[in-house]
């Protein structure tokens, strides 16, 4: 008998295997109950990246550019015509309130006083003897007010003579440094001319100007540092804020007032004041968490009960390139760092812990409708 070959019978026998399964290999599509299904293929809810955060405290600043000025300054002026008989204090030399700064030529001004005063007691005698004679009625009554006339006469004399020898001698109205002396010995001045300069600068006033977005959280005695040119620093207190703002900027003008121990050559010079506000609770997030809600304001998605997603409203504090400052969310806050992009509010999600979710790397990445972590 003819044997058959090796090679037939293999081909024979896959066929024969072929034909089985195609007849009975797909009969589960015929069966009248459904395969069992896992749990995860179950779990319709998107999953979200999510972190439990609580509020920080936070102290705001806020930087302004603006100018220093001495707290106490004036322009020295002549009151009477004289020439420059006398210059007592030197230029930039220290002045207690009430010397004297300058000596004026007082063109016989104490004599003319005294022979005033002499006038004056002249005059006050009579009129005293008037009174007497008066009572008695051996003098009108007219005589009598006129020697009181020539008595307050005198008297103006004299006074005005003192004011004139006064202005001949200006003294300091308060104590600080005679900044400047634009007179020699021997200069005439005319009554109005400048001379000199006083000031005191052992306080200095800040002046500023801030937009109507910042003067809302200023207040009169916030603690204020102010950073000079050279590096070094002052520190006082914001002691102004207009009420009205500039018509042509529509900015607010403020002054803060700082201590000069050291008397540093500072006024007429800029400087950066920082201002420290209030502080504040904040939950401190990346930008990239930031987004837009329905009426156009700034907004933060986050799980709340029953595994539902929540867009808050928030108020943005301070922000940089790394972390952003907000308020008005709730504390704790179930903050959603991975997926928010791809979930809407009152949606239900699965909210996965950002180290499970790190570990088992299941989320969306950012790229596909994320944000970024939290910093």
């Amino acid at each position: 008998m003819r044997r058959i070959p090796y090679s037939y019978a293999l081909a024979s026998l896959l066929v024969l295997v072929l034909v089985i399964w195609l007849a009975f290999g797909d009969f589960q599509r015929f069966q009248t109950t459904a395969p069992e299904t896992s749990a995860t293929e179950n779990e319709s809810a998107p999953r979200v990246e999510v972190v439990i955060q609580h509020s920080t405290p936070y102290i705001p600043r806020q930087i302004i550019q603006g100018q220093l000025t001495a707290e106490r300054e004036t322009i020295l002026r002549a009151n009477v015509a004289g020439f420059v008989a006398e210059k007592p204090i030197v230029q930039g030399g220290m002045v207690a309130q009430g010397e004297t700064l300058l000596v004026l030529d007082n063109e016989a001004l104490p004599e003319r006083l005294q022979q005033a005063q002499d006038e004056l007691a002249v005059a006050q005698a009579e009129y005293a003897g008037a009174q007497n004679l008066r009572r008695r009625e051996l003098i009108s009554q007219p005589e009598l007010l006129r020697l009181q006339s020539a008595l307050s006469a005198s008297a103006a004399q004299v006074a005005q003579l003192q004011k004139q020898l006064n202005d001949t001698r200006p003294t300091a109205p308060f104590e600080g440094v005679l900044d400047r002396v634009q007179v020699e010995l021997g200069d005439l001045l005319q009554p109005g001319e400048e001379w000199g300069r006083l000031i005191d600068d052992r306080r200095l006033t800040g002046t500023a100007w801030v937009s109507q977005q910042q003067v809302g959280e200023l207040s009169v005695g916030l603690p204020v540092t102010a950073r000079l040119l050279n590096g070094n620093t002052l520190t006082g207190e914001v002691s102004h804020i207009s009420s009205r703002a500039e018509e042509s900027t529509r900015t607010f003008y403020i002054e803060v007032t700082l201590d000069n121990p050291g008397r540093q050559r500072l006024a007429g010079g800029s400087a950066e004041f920082t201002v420290t506000l209030p502080p504040r609770q904040v939950h401190t997030l990346s930008p990239a968490l930031l987004s837009l809600n329905e009426p156009g304001q700034l907004a933060v998605k986050h799980v709340v009960d029953d595994n539902q997603v929540a867009q808050s409203a928030v108020t943005l504090v301070s922000a940089d390139i790394e972390r952003a400052y907000v308020t008005g969310l709730p504390d704790p806050l179930h903050l959603i760092t991975l997926g928010a992009g791809l979930v809407e509010p009152g949606e239900t999600v699965t909210p996965v812990p950002a180290e499970e979710a790190h570990s088992n790397e299941t989320l969306p990445s950012a790229q596909e409708g994320g944000h970024a972590p939290v910093n």
